[in-house]
């Protein structure tokens, strides 16, 4: 049952949840290798001494790698949820577009044939290969007799990741200078990302999340089944392929970013749907607010689990998000 049912109440889960995303933002940019106070924090922002090593990291570093976590975050866990609804599986994910798997095809055919090593350069190809994998699964998935159907989706994206990951495989034997790359795409990471990374694709974010927000009702018409809809006058062919690009937007350019970061895009909607349900009007903003909490909070997590040494937060979000896979699985959950 959700936690919170009136409108009332859930507009107050809304103020609590941005009172609990600045914490978690401040916390990201105060703890690390070098913790600091918060007032050294607050002094970093509106009395900045470039001589202070505390000031230059704060600003260089810590404010960047926050704000980068909480973008990626939120649209993964917009896209998981727009995922799970378009196809009606409660352990649908980005990945089940094959977005990852061609994320990383792409950057490693950059590093195999183009001799690419920057990780600026890794992000347009990791969105191009993002894009490609999700059209293909798309496509297919519309083929055939009845067009497309969350069966047909779920068909097609195991099909095209397994077609992806084997091509990956494949060249990542043939060469040796990609695997570095390839496995540190993989892993998926916020640190040494910079907000000049960011910036090219944050209007597409954030038109995004603008958009999903504004398609809440008609997601909880077509969540009702095809014919329904069509019934209410829906024309669903039209917004389920909206939605499509909402999720490539979404999780192939936090993809592009960020990396293979798995689990978000699963776990957050329903932590979201406990609290407020299944209205998708309240469930993307609440979304973004538990999206980026949650990949702040495992940021920090990775910074502290085998100090001095960082983990990539992509094997952070997997040792949280297995154990929850498996309980959504066990459990039966219903969308």
């Amino acid at each position: 049952m959700p936690l919170l049912k009136r409108t009332s109440a859930k507009w107050c889960g809304l103020v609590a949840g941005l009172a609990a995303l600045l914490c978690a933002f401040t916390a990201s940019i105060a703890f690390g290798q070098t913790s600091m106070s918060l007032p050294t924090v607050w002094a970093a922002f509106f009395s900045y001494d470039p001589e202070s090593a505390q000031h230059v990291i704060v600003t260089t570093t810590r404010l960047s790698r926050a704000i980068i976590a909480l973008v990626i975050g939120a649209s993964l866990a917009i896209s998981g949820a727009l995922m799970q609804a378009l196809t009606r599986n409660p352990l649908a994910s980005p990945s089940l577009f094959g977005i990852n798997a061609g994320a990383t095809l792409f950057v490693v055919l950059a590093i195999t044939f183009f001799s690419v090593n920057s990780l600026s350069h890794y992000m347009w190809f990791a969105l191009l290969g993002g894009t490609v994998a999700a059209v293909m699964v798309f496509a297919l998935g519309s083929l055939g007799k009845g067009g497309a159907s969350p069966l047909k989706f779920v068909l097609a994206g195991a099909a095209v990741t397994a077609l992806l990951l084997s091509l990956t495989q494949g060249f990542l034997v043939i060469s040796a200078p990609a695997i570095q790359g390839a496995l540190f795409w993989l892993a998926g990471s916020v640190a040494g990302r910079t907000l000049e990374m960011l910036l090219p694709i944050l209007p597409f974010l954030l038109a995004g999340w603008v958009a999903a927000l504004f398609m809440g009702k008609s997601v909880n018409i077509l969540t009702t089944g095809d014919e329904v809809a069509a019934g209410l006058g829906q024309r669903t062919l039209l917004l389920k392929a909206a939605m499509v690009v909402l999720i490539v937007v979404l999780a192939g350019g936090s993809v592009s970013v960020g990396g293979s970061i798995g689990f978000i895009g699963l776990i957050v909607p329903h932590i979201v749907r406990s609290l407020v349900g299944a209205d998708y009007r309240w469930i993307i903003p609440y979304c973004v607010l538990v999206g980026g909490i949650v990949l702040l909070l495992a940021d920090i997590g990775a910074r502290f689990m085998i100090s001095p040494e960082e983990l990539p937060i992509g094997v952070m979000t997997a040792l949280v998000g297995t154990p929850f896979f498996i309980y959504l699985a066990r459990k039966g959950v219903n969308r």
